[in-house]
């Protein structure tokens, strides 16, 4: 699987996204475009599989009209939204150069940062 993994779909789709994680990587909750923000029959054993890290994190979605935003949900639930992805960087070092290709418009999907797994015997 990968390292990590960010879902903003929310409940619907955590447990695949967190099956998508690796062993003792991070899968991370950042959002309900699902707008539905409980899990009905809870089990820790299907929401936490393979020893993956759950994280969250939420921001203030203010600033977005309601109407966009169901918008965006209705279209997610009609599988009408195609989120592809247009490059891909190997490594953290890559970051600004995948930050400044979003902000001058030179993708047109979206873009990957791969993280290098590194064992920690290496850090030693």
């Amino acid at each position: 699987g990968v390292d990590a993994a960010l879902d903003l779909v929310g409940t619907p789709t955590l447990p695949d996204t967190q099956r998508a994680v690796r062993v003792h990587g991070t899968a991370c909750f950042g959002g309900s475009l699902s707008n539905q923000w409980t899990v009905r029959d809870f089990s820790p054993n299907e929401y936490l599989p393979k020893g993956v890290r759950l994280a969250g994190y939420f921001g203030d979605a203010a600033d977005l009209p309601r109407e966009q935003f169901q918008e965006i949900v209705d279209a997610v639930s009609a599988g009408q939204l195609a989120f592809p992805v247009d490059r891909v960087y190997d490594g953290l070092e890559q970051v600004p150069q995948a930050h400044d290709d979003m902000e001058h418009d030179r993708a047109t999907g979206k873009l990957v940062v791969r993280v290098r797994h590194q064992d920690p015997k290496d850090t030693l």
